[in-house]
């Protein structure tokens, strides 16, 4: 009766999973079944030919429990590897598959930590230890070398599946961390740095998507973005508006889903302001004549918010500017480019001559990395304000953000923390929050966590979905109260 019940047990476990009474991801089913099935071919050997034959247990009962055995084994690692989360609370089915990686690499990992335990049990706690039975084979070593392979490649395939899972489905990995991946995947214990990478990754973007699943600016259709006059978005330095790269990552989509009409600046990414406000302004004219208006709403990231002054104040673009929104702008400019000015000049201009060099090949029609970049000098700001006056008649409003570290974004790793040793730890990685505040001053955003918001998280630009931050419903909110205001 006794190898009947085992196998009643087996059989009921993967019932009640079928029909959901419990999930065998979670913990407390998880950590048991973990620690033994990696190693059920010994135990289920041991249990029908040495233990079993020992008390002469007859032969049914020993067909039923290998059946058993061998369907729980299969259900189970079917199950775990086709895993699909029962409660997606994301409604993305891409989403469901992400997350569920990241429970495959827990498991994984959980998986490898119970090896060696289970080790140290059967070969020294144990009174008698189960892999004594293959000294009855001329090779006992190779045998347990077997066994010791295979609950190692048990546990290793639930990691391979979650990070391919994740690899492939993230978009907040990026580029980089995915070449990072590739290139110290072989490498031990930095793997278990990657996995946390991938993990995390994944959570973010399951929380992101449960926020969002049930706001109205991701669920429906209306024109709530709508303004009363069309928007120019007006990128920073070093960019352009490319036809298969968007500066702004996702933003626009979801402005125009809202009823928003965008048009771009266009403007260079090396040029100097008065360069770039005239470009802006054809981009202007065109707009208020394709929409039959008088006026546009501009939102300018980075220095962009400097060539629209100008435009509005010093080119005479104030009555056909309704509002202009600054997001992370330099207005009293950048202290990165006051250290950079202590170099000698010659080594400056060949620094930014070498910037230049890529552009130039991409078609960039006479790139001057060192005038634009010498027009973010505090000193240049400082005068430039004083020639650029607010005008009356335009809404200025301005937004910024700050990081929490230098790991908050790899790629400004370097330029925050010498930006820290100039102004203190309040910025973006390029901008201090004290330069970014313009006419009215909207506020610092961040998140709770330590990830921070970067210069670039401001526009979406590695279209990453940030835990406790999301930059589309932001700009949505922006967009919408523009229209709430009248504009």
């Amino acid at each position: 009766m006794w190898i009947y019940a085992c196998s009643a047990v087996l059989v009921l476990i993967v019932i009640l999973d079928l029909i959901g009474v419990y999930d065998l991801y979670k913990k407390k089913w998880l950590i048991p079944y973990l620690f033994f099935v990696p190693h059920f071919p010994i135990l289920v050997y041991y249990m029908l030919f040495v233990y079993a034959s020992t008390l002469r247990f007859p032969i049914p009962g020993m067909v039923t429990f290998g059946f058993s055995a061998l369907l729980f084994q299969l259900y189970t690692t079917l199950r775990l590897h086709i895993h699909k989360l029962r409660k997606n609370e994301s409604g993305s089915i891409r989403i469901g598959i992400l997350y569920a990686g990241r429970n495959l690499i827990h498991a994984g990992l959980l998986g490898l930590y119970l090896l060696p335990i289970w080790y140290l049990i059967c070969f020294f706690w144990l009174p008698y230890n189960p892999y004594e039975m293959f000294y009855f084979y001329d090779l006992p070593a190779l045998w347990v070398t077997a066994e010791v392979i295979y609950a190692v490649v048990f546990v290793w395939l639930f990691l391979l599946n979650g990070c391919l899972r994740i690899f492939f489905t993230s978009r907040n990995l990026g580029i980089g961390k995915r070449l990072l991946i590739l290139l110290f995947m072989f490498v031990p214990l930095v793997q278990l740095y990657l996995a946390h990478i991938m993990c995390q990754a994944a959570k973010d973007e399951y929380l992101v998507a449960v926020s969002r699943k049930d706001m109205e600016a991701f669920t429906v259709e209306d024109d709530l973005c709508a303004t009363k006059y069309p928007l120019i978005m007006v990128h920073g330095v070093g960019f352009r508006d490319l036809r298969f790269f968007n500066y702004w990552g996702r933003i626009p989509l979801i402005l125009k889903k809202h009823g928003a009409v965008i048009y771009y600046g266009h403007q260079k990414a090396w040029a100097t302001i008065l360069e770039n406000a005239t470009i802006i302004s054809q981009t202007i004219d065109r707009a208020l004549t394709e929409n039959n208006c008088d006026k546009v709403n501009i939102i300018a990231h980075s220095k962009g918010g400097l060539d629209c002054r100008y435009l509005i104040s010093s080119m005479g673009y104030g009555d056909k500017v309704a509002t202009l929104t600054t997001i992370n702008t330099p207005h009293r400019g950048s202290e990165l480019i006051t250290l950079f000015n202590k170099l000698p000049d010659s080594l400056f201009r060949f620094i930014t001559s070498c910037i230049n060099k890529p552009f130039i090949l991409a078609g960039d029609d006479a790139p001057d990395c060192y005038a634009s970049s010498k027009q973010l000098d505090p000193e240049f700001c400082k005068q430039f304000n004083e020639e650029n006056p607010d005008v009356e008649g335009v809404y200025y409003q301005s937004y910024g953000s700050i990081m929490k570290s230098c790991f908050s974004d790899p790629l400004l790793f370097f330029p925050y923390l010498l930006m820290c040793t100039c102004k203190g730890r309040q910025n973006d990685g390029l901008v201090d929050i004290s330069s970014t505040k313009w006419g009215n001053f909207r506020g610092v955003l961040q998140n709770k966590y330590h990830r921070g918001i970067s210069h670039g998280d401001m526009i979406d630009l590695k279209r990453e979905d940030i835990k406790g931050f999301d930059v589309l419903h932001v700009f949505y909110e922006i967009v919408a109260e523009l229209k709430r205001m009248g504009y």
